[in-house]
């Protein structure tokens, strides 16, 4: 058995847990996607070290420490740096996908760092 220092677009999207459109389609498209070192079947073989680089800069994300007994609206974690807008928290609440909120006095929705440090962990490509 040969082994390759190269990755294709199945083994990317195994590797890394995503599926293969996202390999194939929507990775490629950022300006910094690692060009092709080649083929490999029906599929561009790409360096593994540059895909793991790649995935490190743009792809995987920090979980931005927040303070865990302070109160944050949706829009304030979006401004804290958490990589969701405001919006996506919103809607993602409405499906089921975010917590409901510590503190809802006035009408708006709040969560503790804790809560929304917690939410951010259990996604996909989030890490502490």
């Amino acid at each position: 058995m040969v082994n390759r220092p190269g990755l294709i677009a199945p083994e990317i999207a195994q590797r890394y847990g995503v599926s293969i459109h996202t390999v194939t389609k929507t990775w490629p498209q950022h300006p910094s996607w690692p060009g092709s070192a080649g083929k490999r079947g029906r599929y561009n073989e790409y360096d593994a070290a540059a895909i793991a680089n790649f995935v490190q800069k743009h792809v995987d994300r920090k979980v931005p420490a927040l303070e865990p007994k302070r109160l944050y609206t949706a829009q304030q974690l979006e401004d804290a740096g958490v990589g969701i807008k405001a919006g996506t928290i919103r809607a993602d609440l409405a499906r089921g996908r975010w917590p409901e909120p510590d503190n809802t006095d006035h009408g708006v929705n709040r969560w503790f760092g804790a809560t929304a440090e917690t939410a951010l962990t259990n996604r996909r490509r989030y890490r502490r």
